[in-house]
């Protein structure tokens, strides 16, 4: 009985992992074997730079709320826990974007909690 591989497979895999490839420089965009472990690679730091992305956010927003608070004589910490406390439902993002485009929103929920 004759050997059975299965080279329609083998094919479409290397195909796929080289189209992944697409764009990088020398030997890693056509041999396969380099191909195969840049693009192992660049999915691990995609994982790992998607968290940190969510990270990086937290922080900005941070950063403008605490410049918003401070223009109304309020620290970050101080407003922060001025809002938990009258039970403001509103996260940090929200907050970082009416700081930054809507000042007067951001003035009334101040005002509100002063």
């Amino acid at each position: 009985m004759p050997r059975s591989v299965n080279s329609v497979a083998k094919r479409a895999r290397r195909k796929k992992i080289l189209k992944q490839a697409k764009g990088y420089f020398g030997r890693r965009k056509n041999v396969y074997t380099v191909a195969k472990n840049a693009v192992e690679k660049a999915m691990s730091y995609s994982y790992r730079d998607r968290k940190n992305n969510k990270r990086n956010f937290r922080g900005l927003w941070i950063q403008r709320i605490n410049a918003g608070a401070r223009q109304h004589g309020m620290s970050y910490s101080q407003f922060m826990g001025k809002v938990k406390a009258n039970n403001i439902d509103l996260n940090r993002k929200v907050l970082a974007d009416l700081a930054m485009n809507n000042p007067a929103a951001f003035k009334a929920i101040v005002d509100k909690i002063k």
